[in-house]
């Protein structure tokens, strides 16, 4: 009977280790994390403007930027380059601008404002990776880009459950022979 009990109990214990376990795996798929940083500078410019586009530490030599304000510019060895807004872009819009560096994208966005407004400072973007100011590059206050240490890389939810599983019934059968062996007057 306490089998039972203790079996149930794994079970349960499994089920809210998936039930929490289950949402973060897939939140990796989703690519919402960027590991590299960029830049759109001035974040907002007049209708056939020039705008400067920086990347930096994406591993590939080379990373696109693209958008509809403008035809698609590549970023070489980490190194800034411009870009002209087209002449019929709309006043008071806004563009997103990604940069794919790999397949991993990441997006900021681009205003277009009047002729004759001021400009601002840079974009900093709408990634949750490391943001870079074109001017000094250099990187703000946070924590490190570590990633996840190399031994959950990879791992699909199938996996993550039968890891949560084999863990459960480990805990479930130590906690029987111990319970047995404590009614045996060990």
């Amino acid at each position: 009977m306490r089998a039972l009990r203790v079996a149930s109990l794994a079970l349960a214990g499994t089920a809210a280790a998936l039930a929490l376990g289950a949402p973060a795996a897939l939140a990796e798929d989703e690519g919402t994390v960027s590991s590299f940083g960029f830049t759109v500078s001035p974040e907002d410019v007049e209708p056939g403007g020039t705008v400067t586009l920086n990347a930096t530490e994406c591993e590939s030599p080379t990373v696109t930027a693209s958008s509809g304000v403008f035809d698609t510019v590549t970023l070489s060895e980490g190194l800034p380059a411009t870009a002209t807004v087209f002449e019929d872009a709309k006043p008071g819009a806004e563009y997103d601008v990604t940069f794919d560096c790999e397949g991993e994208k990441g997006t900021t966005t681009l205003s277009v404002g009047a002729a004759g407004v001021p400009h601002t400072t840079p974009s900093a973007g709408t990634h949750t990776g490391p943001t870079h100011a074109p001017s000094g590059l250099t990187k703000p206050g946070g924590g490190v880009q570590a990633g996840s240490g190399g031994s959950l890389s990879g791992l699909s939810p199938t996996q993550i459950a039968l890891g949560s599983l084999l863990v459960a019934g480990a805990v479930g059968g130590g906690v029987v022979m111990l319970r047995r062996r404590a009614g045996d007057g060990v």
